[in-house]
């Protein structure tokens, strides 16, 4: 049977936990004792050896021999090994039990959606229900010692209820040479599926939901089987087993009190009992007693699963909600807060001092706001704000992902700007275009009006001459260049990075 402590942790009181160090069933002293006596055992052994039965030169080599195994103790890894190996068998531990089929959802679905007040519809509800619960029984039978003690046969399962004479004709006819708990399940589906041709199912939809919490059920029936099927590595056990075994055999030996070697040399203090070293023992033996405990909760242990109870409870609940519950209603009414807008529970004398706490509203319903007007007054944003400076690390990166200044377009710019430019004014990618749209970000297109822009003021300040030559002013962005005279050249196109001349003799 499962300990239960609960209750007495409910409430943090000076030396809770201290209590509980005084039980017995479940405790860590029944578990532990007859391996912490061995223990006990052989190292009083070898100290009674020790200190009268060994010469001087026999003393000598022991106290060598100790001292050897004390420092050996350090070099095995015990608490790293130890905690890992209990950590993995504490969740796994926990995942088993929540793969124990309860049937509480698929029975709520099975009533409300399984019709028919006559002997037939009752009779199709219950033998819904009872086909699940000879599922969970089958594979709790397989996994569980105390489950395989109460139903040791297929006839005490017949007799107890779960399966009739014909069920078990039929399913005993169905070869298979693996574990045949799923059948009860494929019963389900097919006499589900007969309800609905029946009109006992109203619709696909419910059908649906029915069938799935089935899969949903039959699904942890299978992890089950898997979970015992599955363990974990026995070389990790051997390993961690081997750990503890051989730190504290080293500790027999090591952690003996010795007579010093010298005559002049002092001594460490003779306390005949290591207490230190049985606490250690008791903590880390402790803890593999632990893991060993809990590895398979489908035992006889004071804390594994007590699944008999759980079959129980599970056969008398989902029937008396399939068939005793079903379309039974205690009548409806006008609830008490009916005139009342905020319901209000009362309470009693020990709980008042509750009515006086303020409800959390959130952790910044009682943050302190600044007093300043100005902090607290509304402004609509406007793309032409100012924006505020990013660090130089956040700039590069938001300008490299540009497609206008990144690394792969740089040096080709103005060819790229130009061929959009041309683009736009011929209408070759209009607006609808989605090419269009992935060319020319807002910040592309931006930049290349601003270009246009400095490009018609470059074409504006390039002027003929009176002896035919060609003036040309150009001043070319981030230079200092801002005017050269240029004979025999004429103009062939202007950019806003390069310029293209073509040599033309003068007259």
């Amino acid at each position: 049977m499962t300990v239960s402590y609960t209750l007495k942790v409910a409430n943090a009181r000076f030396g809770g936990f201290s209590k509980l160090l005084f039980r017995w069933k479940g405790s860590i002293y029944k578990l532990l004792y007859k391996e912490f006596l061995v223990f006990i055992l052989l190292y009083a052994t070898l100290s009674v050896t020790y200190r009268h039965f060994l010469n001087e030169k026999q003393k000598h080599l022991f106290s060598k021999v100790a001292q050897y195994c004390n420092r050996s103790t350090d070099l095995i890894p015990l608490s790293f090994v130890l905690g890992f190996y209990v950590t993995l068998i504490v969740n796994r531990w926990w995942a088993q039990y929540t793969s124990i089929p309860l049937p509480d959802q698929l029975m709520c679905i099975i009533s409300s959606n399984v019709h028919g007040k006559d002997d037939k519809g009752r009779i199709l509800r219950r033998t819904l229900i009872r086909y699940a619960n000879l599922s969970s029984v089958l594979i709790l039978r397989s996994v569980s010692t105390r489950v395989l003690k109460r139903f040791p046969t297929m006839d005490h399962i017949v007799d107890a209820g779960f399966m009739t004479q014909e069920e078990r004709k039929m399913f005993e006819s169905l070869h298979s040479d693996f574990n045949k708990y799923w059948i009860p399940c494929v019963w389900f589906t097919n006499l589900a599926a007969q309800a609905r041709r029946d009109g006992r199912i109203r619709d696909d939809v419910a059908l649906r939901l029915l069938m799935d919490e089935l899969n949903l059920y039959r699904s942890k029936c299978s992890m089950l089987f898997h979970y015992d099927w599955i363990s974990i590595p026995l070389v990790y056990t051997q390993v961690v087993t081997i750990a503890v075994y051989s730190f504290f055999a080293f500790c027999v030996i090591g952690r003996q009190f010795l007579q010093p070697l010298d005559s002049d040399q002092a001594g460490d203090l003779d306390m005949y009992v290591p207490l230190p070293t049985l606490l250690q023992f008791f903590f880390y033996a402790g803890w593999l007693k632990v893991a060993e405990q809990i590895i398979n909760p489908f035992g006889e242990d004071d804390d594994d699963f007590e699944t008999n109870k759980l079959i129980d409870r599970n056969l008398q609940v989902s029937l008396l909600s399939v068939d005793d519950m079903y379309q039974n209603l205690p009548p409806t009414g006008k609830d008490k807060y009916w005139n009342e807008s905020t319901a209000q529970p009362p309470y009693t004398m020990a709980t008042m001092a509750e009515t006086l706490k303020p409800s959390f509203m959130g952790s910044t319903f009682d943050m302190r706001m600044s007093d300043d007007p100005e902090q607290n007054q509304q402004i609509d944003a406007s793309p032409n704000m100012t924006r505020i400076q990013t660090p130089l690390l956040n700039r590069f990166l938001t300008a490299a992902a540009s497609p206008a200044v990144s690394l792969k377009n740089f040096g080709k710019g103005s060819r790229i700007h130009h061929q959009l430019r041309r683009a736009r004014a011929e209408g070759t990618f209009p607006a609808s275009s989605p090419s269009f749209y992935r060319r020319e970000d807002p910040e592309s297109v931006g930049r290349i009006e601003e270009e246009e822009t400095e490009d018609e003021e470059t074409r504006l300040s390039v002027t003929p001459t009176s002896d035919s030559h060609l003036g040309v002013s150009y001043k070319p962005k981030n230079t200092g260049i801002h005017r050269k005279e240029l004979p025999h050249i004429t103009v062939m196109e202007a950019s806003d990075d390069s310029i293209s001349l073509t040599d033309q003799p003068s007259g």
